[in-house]
């Protein structure tokens, strides 16, 4: 898969609707790792604007849920364990 975190807003928007549930929350996933360690202003406002585009992708996929089943996954003991 493409590296979606550094494609522009408008290709990540389009590609977001195709992607699994699994592939959506990694991608969530690295956004978040990418904000945290973000040194430049520029590159952060673009992550964060990734970060708002995915976290309504997961929204719409899980209606009223308040993304906890990306918080879920996120805290699955087989996602935690080393590959």
């Amino acid at each position: 898969m493409t590296n979606l975190a550094t494609v522009p807003e408008r290709e990540l928007a389009s590609a977001l609707e195709t992607m699994t549930d699994e592939e959506l929350f990694e991608l969530m996933a690295d956004l978040e790792r990418r904000s945290e360690s973000s040194d430049h202003a520029s590159s952060t406002n673009e992550v964060l604007a990734k970060i708002v585009l995915t976290e309504s992708a997961i929204e719409k996929r899980f209606p009223g849920q308040m993304l906890l089943p990306y918080k879920d996954w996120k805290n699955r003991p087989d996602r935690l364990a080393p590959r």
